[in-house]
């Protein structure tokens, strides 16, 4: 074997022996993702990181343009883009962006969470099952 071979396999045993254990994931969100749908221009963004290891949860929502103050904010699951479902974790002190926390998952909602099948949803007064809405993705 030459020299550049063995290089490459040493990096590949290198990056599969690193824990696979944080995941980045993000979710967009805009007034036509809630359904039904709204007029609302308001926009916003979460960032997220996930640890496996510890099945603890971070994030960072920012969002502008709402009809008023937000009123709640949570991650709603399981549900594919286009569904509805019920609150899975609540998102705290959402009424000012951007909104930091975290938690801690149970087995079910990580494996919601790395399927696609929650999303971050803000409400307002003016649309209290939401006005803002995005799926959260890899």
């Amino acid at each position: 074997m030459n020299k550049t071979v063995i290089a490459v396999l040493a990096l590949g045993a290198i990056a599969f022996a690193a824990p696979a254990s944080a995941e980045k994931l993000k979710a967009t969100l805009d007034g036509k993702s809630e359904v039904p749908a709204t007029t609302s221009s308001a926009t916003g963004t979460a960032d997220l990181n996930y640890d496996a290891a510890s099945k603890k949860l971070s994030w960072t929502v920012t969002y502008s343009g709402l009809s008023g103050p937000a009123t709640a904010a949570h991650f709603h699951g399981p549900a594919e883009a286009g569904k509805n479902a019920g609150v899975a974790i609540a998102i705290p002190n959402a009424t000012a962006s951007p909104v930091k926390g975290e938690a801690t998952l149970t087995d079910a909602q990580a494996a919601d969470l790395l399927a696609g099948k929650l999303y971050v949803n803000i409400h307002t007064a003016a649309n209290p099952g939401g006005e803002i809405r995005g799926q959260v993705t890899k």
